[in-house]
């Protein structure tokens, strides 16, 4: 990876009605202060108490800050790399809550309560969706009616970026390898849950789409499912269009399979005999392994594969169900080595397996840190 910037980082990641904050000087090992407020009546309420937390935090001196960072999730297809914030961009990232209505008006809402905390330190928006615009016209592109898409910027835009982003660079640098030179799969398994294939240190495709919905199995969202379903349950259900997006997004997943979307739940009720636990782990997994085949076709070379994020980083079982039977494409997983938890870079693949198999702890916050120093150095 590259030198890490210089510089000292406030990161914040605005949701409704809370904000995530971590303060990162590149150069040190972890971050300076880590903390979340919760229950906030508004956004410069929250960043008062962000402040607050941090001016009595002894690590940290808000003097020398040199940049805020905001995570971003939807930058539409205008947003390809991070941005130094202006009013034109904050204008711009509170437009694109149409395509990101969960998420875009609180960053938004941030983003101004920040600024205004912060009149004086530049902001940086660092976008989700920035990593995949490097896909290719036919990888974002659906098969729906052209005018159709064009008038409601409907494309596959990505989700995870910054964090398939980190981790490739990370597994090219424990290889010993120029990033350039590979073609890697990652593969983000968290409550939400993406793949992402990686070619020269750019996305080539991923698995979430228009909406981070699509894709994998995820704790509560379906990932891959038949659209008709959407008006099967209209006509059959009743339901409403917005019962049905819940349904989809916070209702199905490994909780309406299982009725748990803590995979570590999920692993004892399957380990105490529980089918729907089972047969949920196997739907999961089984989705895993075809993206995995998916993308080692479209790349048609496979140097890597990796696990990052809360069960990539930590569910042994899933790991190795994901990859089982894929030693014909010369993808064999070590069982010994991957009887492990890491905090760094780990193989867990066979000496001779012909594409390495790693487990790589995602830093985003870092990332963004960085990227937002960099932009403003």
């Amino acid at each position: 990876m590259s030198a890490a910037a210089h510089g000292l980082a406030l990161v914040l990641n605005c949701g409704s009605s809370s904000i995530k904050f971590q303060v990162i000087d590149p150069q040190a090992d972890g971050p300076l202060a880590v903390g979340l407020v919760e229950r906030v009546k508004d956004h410069a309420a929250g960043v008062g108490e962000v402040i607050a937390c941090l001016e009595a935090n002894p690590k940290v001196n808000l003097d020398k800050l040199t940049v805020v960072g905001h995570r971003v999730v939807q930058g539409g297809s205008e947003f390809t790399a991070p941005t130094i914030i202006d009013d034109e961009v904050e204008r711009a990232i509170a437009l694109l809550s149409v395509l990101a209505p969960l998420h875009n008006p609180a960053h938004a809402a941030g983003i101004r309560a920040a600024r205004e905390a912060f009149p004086n330190v530049p902001h940086v928006a660092v976008f989700d969706t920035a990593f995949h615009q490097s896909m290719p016209e036919e990888a974002y592109t659906y098969a729906l009616d052209r005018r159709i898409a064009q008038e409601h910027s409907i494309r596959k835009y990505g989700f995870h970026g910054t964090s398939h982003g980190y981790v490739a660079r990370a597994t090219a640098d424990a290889m010993g390898r120029d990033v350039r030179e590979l073609n890697q799969i990652v593969l983000h398994l968290g409550n939400g849950a993406s793949a992402c294939a990686v070619k020269g240190g750019r996305s080539y495709d991923t698995s979430m789409g228009f909406t981070p919905l699509e894709g994998l199995v995820m704790g509560s969202r379906t990932g891959d499912i038949d659209p008709a379903v959407v008006a099967h349950l209209g006509r059959s259900a009743g339901m409403t269009i917005d019962e049905i997006d819940d349904l989809l997004n916070k209702r199905s997943g490994m909780l309406g399979l299982t009725g748990y979307n803590d995979m570590r739940d999920v692993r004892a009720a399957a380990e105490a005999g529980d089918h729907a636990a089972q047969l949920g782990l196997a739907v999961y997994c089984r989705r895993i392994k075809g993206y995995v085949g998916r993308y080692y076709a479209l790349l048609g070379h496979l140097d890597s594969i990796t696990f990052t994020a809360g069960v990539g980083e930590n569910d042994i079982h899933v790991r190795a169900m994901s990859l089982a039977g894929l030693e014909e494409l010369g993808i064999i997983v070590d069982a010994e080595r991957n009887h492990v938890r890491p905090k760094e870079p780990t193989l867990i693949s066979t000496d001779d397996s012909r594409v390495q198999v790693w487990v790589v702890p995602t830093n985003e916050e870092r990332e963004i840190a960085i990227q937002s120093i960099a932009a403003v150095s």
